[in-house]
């Protein structure tokens, strides 16, 4: 588009007005009258001196199309660990600390019940003789990674060398020599686990609730428009604001499931969620906080080396569309412009004779 000086800015404040004529109507009851004063020709008018406004540079950078949503700072979903062995609980882990692989996580009449790592649950006792199956080769590699091995690379085959690093296993725990395998002996998790809560105390029957876990690293769980599940994409960036402060993050989970969302009061908003992941770059950006309101920005599109002016430079048109008036050292033209992407305060333009380092009026 061309440099254009005769469209007509709706924008209040720019027009200038010489008065030519005053008109006085005086509404008395039912009557009125019209007093007329004309500007005399042999009488000088004086402009007034223009208001001092404010400009804006116009500026190359890049601008991206963000959307907010809120979200929670903590360590994700809490998990519950059930006792499976008849007894007595006779020790607990601190509420906070973290637990690995062969690490005991609670003790049944003064004998440990350590952690192994799996996905499958040990939903059979194993010994010699059965069958063969994937909770078999389970177990192996957990002996293999605690030091008791002997019977070659994990398989599907219970054999006598199982068996024997499994009573090596157990006399080292304290335990009777068994070689077999019972589905209570250990707490499976994923992963290394923290300890969010205890639900029982020493002295309790080892069967039921004995405490919760959560994974050991924060991180900030939104719960996002499912409409909107295409801002969020495993791996992408998104930024997070906790306290104030900003910090970079990745995603890491997009859940699949969504479900009714709640409004302030806990009502349902009509809106289906899904759950959102978001891993700090720097978990020392959160300080040592546990849990913490957040909110996160995903980045929706990116508009990069474009001009852009401040949005209350624009000017609507009469005509229709948008112009800016640029300020070449106290003189003012109008161009006509294109908007592109609003970001943050911004506004991406283009125009025909508009170029990065002009100045242009703007109300803000």
């Amino acid at each position: 588009m061309n440099e254009v000086t005769h469209l007509k800015p709706r924008r209040r404040g720019r027009a200038r007005w010489l008065i030519a004529a005053a008109v006085v109507v005086v509404v008395l009851g039912t009557g009125s009258v019209v007093i007329l004063t004309r500007v005399s020709s042999a009488t000088p008018v004086k402009e007034a001196a223009p208001p001092a406004v404010e400009t804006a540079e116009v500026a190359k950078t890049d601008l991206s199309e963000e959307e907010e949503a809120d979200g929670t700072l903590g360590y994700g979903e809490e998990s519950v660990v059930g006792g499976r062995k008849p007894g007595t609980i006779t020790s607990l882990p601190d509420a906070g600390a973290t637990l690995t692989r062969c690490q005991a996580v609670y003790g049944v009449d003064a004998k440990p019940v350590p952690l192994f790592y799996g996905t499958l649950p040990f939903y059979r006792d194993l010994a010699t003789g059965v069958d063969d199956g994937a909770d078999v080769k389970q177990l192996e590699e957990n002996l293999k990674a605690c030091g008791f091995g002997g019977f070659g690379t994990p398989d599907k085959k219970f054999t006598a060398a199982t068996a024997a690093a499994l009573k090596k296993w157990q006399k080292s725990l304290g335990l009777d020599q068994t070689g077999a395998f019972g589905q209570g002996d250990v707490v499976l998790t994923a992963g290394e686990v923290r300890v969010s809560a205890l639900a029982a105390k020493p002295g309790a029957p080892a069967q039921g609730e004995l405490l919760k876990t959560t994974g050991t690293v924060r991180s900030v769980q939104v719960k996002l428009d499912a409409a909107k599940q295409s801002l969020a994409q495993p791996g992408a960036k998104a930024s997070v604001t906790i306290n104030g402060k900003t910090t970079p993050g990745t995603i890491t989970d997009v859940g699949r499931t969504a479900v009714e969302g709640k409004d302030q009061a806990g009502q349902d908003d009509g809106k289906p969620k899904i759950t959102v992941t978001v891993r700090l770059d720097d978990p020392a950006a959160a300080g040592r906080l546990d849990s913490a309101p957040a909110s996160v920005r995903f980045t929706k599109d990116v508009h990069s080396g474009v001009l852009a002016v401040p949005v209350g430079a624009l000017l609507a048109l009469a005509e229709g569309g948008y112009a800016v008036e640029v300020d070449d050292n106290g003189q003012r033209r109008l161009v006509a412009v294109r908007t592109g992407l609003f970001s943050g305060g911004k506004v991406e333009v283009s125009g025909s004779g508009l170029a990065a380092g002009m100045r242009v009026v703007t109300t803000s």
